[in-house]
């Protein structure tokens, strides 16, 4: 009797998704599971189980399913699985599938895969690194060098994890395998080994120098380039930098977070500037030009007769370029007006005339002073 299409059984296309494809073999293995089946319908429901369970496993290995995918069921050898496979009980494919639900459950972390061997593999974690610059820095951008830690290879034991003149052996629980089977209900679970903890070999003898990790903690200099434009708060990835993997898998990832230092000056919001320009009250009122300050130096901008505190003025261009700008953002100079202190007597004098010259020529000399007096009748009636 000839086999049926692996995707025919699933019920799925034949460009389905790793995920459309799992979702599938969930559906069927809680339908036709043995242990939901009992009496006349126990045997029908064991042979679409495995039938089920056996595309699945085609299907889910990417290798297996290309290799099936041009050649048929004559591209596949049914009978090729690891110690992760179909296991002693049958349920391989079941764990694989119903290892995100149940992960928690049992123990399994993210982040894995398959070795040689069947053991399991671990990418490394990511590590994180915070770096603090100037503004000028950011608008700029730099090369900067930091110290990371990194991981090498023991010289003792070259690796290993063994005491010289000794060598692992294979772990007597899992066979090798890195992980076991555990039954929960009518669930088989996979889950790491926790004699070996999925290396699948266990060192009698560590080795003294790197106590059977096989590698060291050392530290390294990395060159970092910080690109013109970036913000607080940015990180910047540097791939491969992270902690190694286990078994085989690859390093995580470094990510280093950007801290901007508060500066004397400027306030930055985006790619603008924003500063605050103090301004003799003499120069407010009669206006005249001034200096303020950007990033690239000195610039002067002529302030109106009769300027009021709070007024800003914005210098276009003057701020920064983010780093996915295509032309910098503005600079705002917010108008600080600047009560003279420490008078001497003759100074009071010529302010006291001129108050009484303002008050002589009323509410044009004011130009909040008549809204400011409604309002105060307005409060009060």
């Amino acid at each position: 009797m000839s086999k049926r299409d692996f995707y025919e059984i699933l019920g799925v296309p034949k460009n389905a998704s790793d995920e459309e494809i799992k979702k599938a073999y969930r559906k069927l293995a809680m339908k036709h599971h043995p242990d939901r089946n009992q009496g006349d319908a126990a045997k029908p429901a064991e042979e679409k189980f495995k039938e089920a369970k056996e595309a699945y496993e085609m299907l889910s290995d990417p290798q297996k399913r290309a290799a099936y995918d041009q050649y048929g069921h004559a591209g596949v050898d049914p009978n090729m699985r690891g110690p992760g496979g179909a296991g002693a009980e049958g349920f391989g494919g079941f764990a694989e599938a119903f290892g995100d639900i149940f992960g928690d459950m049992f123990g399994q972390q993210g982040g894995r895969g398959r070795g040689a061997g069947g053991r399991q593999v671990y990418r490394g974690s990511d590590l994180s690194y915070a770096m603090e610059i100037t503004l000028e820095e950011a608008a700029r951008g730099k090369d900067a060098q930091i110290r990371i830690p990194s991981w090498d290879t023991c010289d003792t034991c070259h690796g290993s994890g063994a005491k010289p003149g000794t060598s692992a052996k294979t772990c007597g629980t899992c066979q090798g395998a890195g992980t076991v089977q555990m039954r929960q209900g009518f669930f088989s679970v996979q889950q790491t080994c926790p004699h070996c903890r999925g290396t699948g070999k266990i060192i009698p003898e560590p080795c003294t120098t790197c106590h059977g990790q096989g590698k060291l903690k050392k530290q390294k200099t990395l060159e970092v380039k910080i690109p013109a434009g970036i913000d607080d708060g940015m990180r910047i990835r540097s791939t491969g930098n992270g902690e190694p993997g286990t078994n085989g898998g690859p390093p995580g990832d470094l990510y280093i977070e950007i801290r901007l230092k508060k500066h004397d000056i400027f306030e930055r919001d985006g790619d603008d500037l924003h500063c605050q320009v103090p301004v003799s009250f003499i120069t407010a009122a009669l206006g005249g030009e001034i200096e303020v300050p950007t990033l690239a130096g000195k610039a002067a901008i002529d302030i109106p007769e009769g300027t009021q505190a709070g007024k800003q003025f914005r210098l276009r261009g003057k701020g920064i370029k983010g780093v996915r700008a295509s032309y910098p953002g503005d600079l705002y100079c917010h108008i600080a007006v600047e009560t003279p202190v420490k008078l001497t007597e003759h100074q009071r004098k010529l302010l006291r005339e001129l108050e009484d010259s303002l008050k002589k020529g009323g509410a044009r000399h004011s130009p909040s002073g008549e809204s400011w007096t409604d309002r105060l009748k307005n409060f009060f009636s």
